[in-house]
């Protein structure tokens, strides 16, 4: 499956995508931004498990981000249960040397009106640390609103964050 963009395609993944997965996720600034089960450092191992449990999906959860062919960082939902079977989290993160192109957003608006039409939900919820500013500006450009701040509840490297609650909801 394949979904195109401004200058970047959307895509599933691939075995060779290993290599180039570790490459920029290996990258402290990559890692700061995330949940600690990203791991930091990232090995080849870890980049090679990824794509295990994510190459096959059918209808996909997780995507490529791919510029001129090469893997340039990914975005996905995650499914969950329970009382929260319709309200997936939404993430993503793109390796540095792709930031500042506008990338991103587009991609943000794109998987969220793809998963609108795939899936039986009724919003997508992304959670971001309060140090990570830019994160914010993508999800606001993408056309999710910000429901509220989680004060002091991230223990992130020894600092303690708030988190800022994003939603967009099915239109």
């Amino acid at each position: 499956m394949e979904i195109k963009g401004t200058g970047f395609t959307l895509r599933n993944w691939r075995e060779s995508d290993a290599g180039e997965l570790q490459r920029l996720a290996d990258n402290p600034k990559i890692g700061i931004n995330l949940y600690d089960r990203f791991p930091s450092p990232y090995s080849l191992a870890d980049a090679e498990f990824f794509i295990g449990i994510n190459i096959n999906q059918s209808p996909p959860t997780t995507f490529v981000i791919d510029v001129d062919g090469t893997f340039a960082g990914t975005i996905g939902i995650t499914l969950r249960d329970d009382v929260f079977s319709r309200s997936p989290l939404f993430g993503y993160w793109l390796g540095e040397e792709y930031w500042g192109r506008g990338i991103m957003s587009e991609a943000a608006r794109l998987v969220t009106q793809y998963a609108f039409a795939t899936f039986d939900i009724i919003c997508l919820q992304a959670g971001v640390f309060g140090s990570n500013p830019a994160s914010m500006r993508v999800l606001e450009k993408a056309g999710y609103v910000k429901q509220g701040i989680l004060k002091n509840v991230v223990f992130k490297r020894g600092e303690v964050l708030d988190e800022h609650i994003y939603i967009a909801y099915r239109e």
